[in-house]
């Protein structure tokens, strides 16, 4: 049984062999990496990585980084390669094989196959002088002088070393095709970043029934009847042509009645905060956060290019859509 101090000195172990891995193959690296990414980055169909066992594991990995990064990719695992799903593969595609050994057979046959097919064919191997890296059109070394494992068996450094390689081939593609924010976005709706830089104002503001509004006329009372019932803490004052000329909030019905005393009989227009904050349909949903974040608000309005209202957002929707 491994004592505390035993078990945090085997994790620094294994970091210290990684790091060494990782700079060394740093060191290492040369025109076949720059080859490879000009290959992909000219690649008219996908780049298709294939491996089996841990390589495989780490095959998925770098094909999902390319896949969102913008670099079509997916994984094709080798064995099923071999019963159908070489039928995947096209002339305009770049397979990426995954061997450590560079002698896996799954790997090596489907070698062969993909050169009638004509794709180009890309091994990453920690073995130079295998039948994988001997034969494929371009070889990236990912050599390791020991594995973290004190076996030196279990694929530990060496796998890190791939999957690293295959972050560096992503990335340098990425940075190429002038890859952003936006475009990682579109890629990742789902996600926390998705969600900011693609949520509208207009995908998530409340409207027609949902919106308190009253007219100019309104008195306090029926105008705090509105508040309650659609519950964003304001209504909105508008005119004839429904443009807003104010709202009337919970700290506005303070302020009027600590001047006023009764307001049984006092117009919403006397106590509102004129000139509301508003934005356009088309703003980001981050951008109306930040806005009201700035000036203190919990409400924004949502207008049109004529200054009409067409919704309101509440920080609470911001926070339900998770933009914020």
């Amino acid at each position: 049984m491994l004592t505390a101090d035993q078990i945090l000195a085997s994790a620094q172990r294994t970091f210290d062999t990684e790091i060494t891995a990782l700079s060394e193959l740093k060191d290492q690296l040369d025109q076949s990496l720059v080859q490879a990414v000009q290959w992909m980055l000219a690649c008219r169909g996908r780049i298709v990585v294939t491996g089996i066992g841990k390589s495989g594991h780490i095959g998925r990995k770098i094909a999902a980084t390319l896949a969102s990064t913008g670099t079509p990719a997916f994984f094709m695992h080798a064995a099923e390669a071999l019963h159908g799903d070489l039928g995947m593969i096209t002339q305009d595609d770049i397979v990426l094989a995954l061997s450590y050994s560079g002698q896996a057979h799954e790997l090596t046959t489907i070698l062969g196959l993909v050169k009638r097919i004509g794709s180009r064919f890309i091994a990453i191997t920690g073995h130079p002088n295998s039948e994988l890296a001997q034969h494929a059109d371009l070889h990236l070394n990912v050599h390791v002088d020991h594995e973290a494992c004190p076996l030196n068996l279990a694929p530990t450094a060496s796998t890190t070393a791939t999957l690293v390689i295959g972050d560096a081939l992503a990335v340098a593609c990425l940075e190429a095709r002038g890859f952003s924010q936006e475009d990682f976005a579109r890629s990742h709706p789902g996600g926390a970043l998705g969600r900011q830089l693609l949520t509208l104002a207009q995908d998530i503001m409340r409207a027609g029934p949902a919106l308190p509004v009253v007219q100019a006329d309104t008195l306090v009372p029926d105008a705090l009847a509105t508040m309650s019932a659609k519950g964003m803490g304001m209504t909105i004052v508008v005119d004839d042509d429904y443009k807003p000329i104010g709202i009337f909030t919970d700290g506005d019905l303070r302020r009027l009645i600590s001047r006023q005393g009764d307001i049984r009989y006092t117009t919403v227009t006397q106590g509102m905060t004129r000139d509301p904050r508003s934005i356009a349909p088309q703003t980001l949903a981050i951008e109306a956060a930040r806005l009201m974040d700035t000036q203190r608000i919990n409400q924004i309005l949502i207008v049109d290019t004529l200054g009409k209202l067409l919704g309101a957002l509440h920080m609470h929707d911001l926070l339900a859509a998770k933009v914020i």
